[in-house]
């Protein structure tokens, strides 16, 4: 049975508030299996909430600093950061690197976030990483109530993540943040090869700012003295924040941006498009999947590539392979005939999901699944769907979260546009059944608002 995501955490990355321990006691639990691993790294966020950096750094040098081992390229950014870390996998291991990928979230299963040599871990070895940080917690004092450390859900997985890794010794290690990244886990490693930031918007506005210079500045946090950096143009805004930071370290710089890719063709489940080169000639691409969006993040990637100089053998042929062998799940996947999910959760990522539905070429009827977290900018996101006019009808469905929004304020949100036509589901199977079962001829099915929801529907047809 597929194991399922708890409410304790954003689906989209971010740990939730929680309550902090404050003194409450911890009992020590006798777990030798993976299920009780699993179900404890669930509980996490009832008793303990995020650390200061030098915490977190702390226990990574009690773990003997296994990071040390790795060449580590580290991404960031609010849109964007999986798919750009599946195209920097996918191209690496075209070229015959060996690569590690720790990424965030997971859409049913758990090891989904650790990933090597293209595969995810074994449950055995999921256990024994577990069990690993487990025994190294001090638990006198956890059992006695007093303050003393223990991992975030986040945390823990990130340091299995060091564990897991730095015995697999891969060429390079791709590591994404979960929210942010000056203060976030991953920015705790003692050395990186590059680093990337993707596409910047208004996302997680209660922990980063609710400006874009205020969230590039957080982004900007993984940037370090000695180490190149690669970033997607997202605006002039955000483009002087990175570049006010990389000119105080000193280190080289690269912006991406529009003007570096160009649209060549678009096929019923692939497209085409030019790489422009600075150095050489143009390099067209064929990404398999139907999400525009997919050019920026897949051109970063590309870019990111190149600026990897210790990757100087990596040929156009090797990029061309890697990108079009690459595949990131839930991001607009086909997961049935004419069936698409897409894990676009704010307002940037429902925009470029609607590029993406009114550019496909489909000559039939469409219609929509949407669950969306409460604390995203959902009236925003709804009134960008409501008025793009692209679906016929549009479900409305509450996910199993507890910080899902729920589904009378959905369908009363939706109601506001009188050519709108709504229904409304308190299950998202049951909402993904109907669609299914009365659909047309010729009719495209899509799923968005949350990477919780396509995990849901993922789960559903794995089941």
């Amino acid at each position: 049975m597929p194991e399922r995501q708890k409410g304790g955490r954003d689906a989209e990355g971010q740990e939730s508030p929680v309550r902090e321990r404050g003194g409450a006691v911890l009992e020590r639990q006798e777990i030798d299996t993976y299920g009780q691993a699993v179900a404890y790294i669930d509980e996490i966020p009832r008793f303990t909430s995020k650390h200061a950096m030098a915490q977190t750094q702390g226990f990574l040098h009690r773990l003997g600093d296994p990071d040390r081992k790795l060449r580590i390229i580290h991404v960031a950014g609010t849109n964007g950061k999986g798919s750009v870390c599946a195209y920097l996998r996918s191209i690496l291991e075209a070229a015959g690197y060996r690569v590690a990928l720790f990424t965030s979230p997971h859409l049913v299963c758990i090891r989904e976030r650790f990933l090597v040599d293209g595969g995810m871990v074994t449950e055995e070895d999921f256990l024994r990483a577990f069990l690993h940080i487990y025994r190294m917690l001090d638990w006198d004092a956890l059992e006695r109530g007093e303050e003393a450390y223990h991992p975030t859900y986040f945390e823990y997985l990130f340091f299995m993540a060091m564990v897991l890794f730095g015995e697999a010794e891969p060429d390079f290690c791709i590591l994404e943040t979960g929210v942010g990244g000056r203060l976030d886990a991953t920015n705790s490693v003692n050395q990186k090869e590059l680093t990337v930031i993707t596409h910047i918007g208004l996302d997680h506005v209660g922990v980063l700012g609710d400006t874009l210079d205020k969230i590039a500045f957080e982004k900007a946090g993984i940037l370090r003295a000695g180490v190149p950096a690669v970033w997607w143009d997202t605006c002039e805004e955000t483009t002087e924040v990175f570049k006010r930071r990389a000119e105080e370290l000193g280190i080289l710089a690269y912006s991406v941006s529009e003007n570096d890719y160009s649209f060549s063709n678009f096929k019923r489940k692939s497209i085409d498009f030019c790489l422009r080169n600075l150095y050489d000639r143009d390099c067209t691409l064929t990404i398999h999947t139907i999400a525009a969006y997919q050019m920026e993040n897949c051109t970063l990637a590309v870019r990111a590539i190149q600026a990897l100089g210790a990757c100087g053998g990596i040929g156009p042929e090797q990029i061309r392979k890697g990108v079009a062998d690459c595949f990131w799940a839930g991001r607009m996947e086909e997961v049935l005939p004419e069936v698409y999910v897409d894990g676009a959760h704010n307002e940037d990522g429902i925009r470029a999901f609607l590029e993406t539905v009114s550019g496909d070429g489909h000559p039939g009827a469409r219609s929509l699944l949407f669950g969306v977290a409460r604390d995203k900018d959902y009236r925003r996101m709804i009134q960008e769907l409501a008025s793009s006019g692209l679906f016929g009808r549009i479900c409305v469905t509450c996910m199993r979260s507890s910080r899902a929004l729920e589904v009378k304020e959905l369908a009363a949100l939706f109601g506001g546009y009188p050519d709108c036509a709504c229904e409304a589901y308190e299950d998202s199977g049951a909402a993904f059944r109907r669609l299914l079962e009365s659909r047309g001829d010729g009719e495209r099915i899509y799923v968005a608002g949350s990477l919780y929801l396509v995990g849901e529907i993922k789960e559903l047809l794995e089941a």
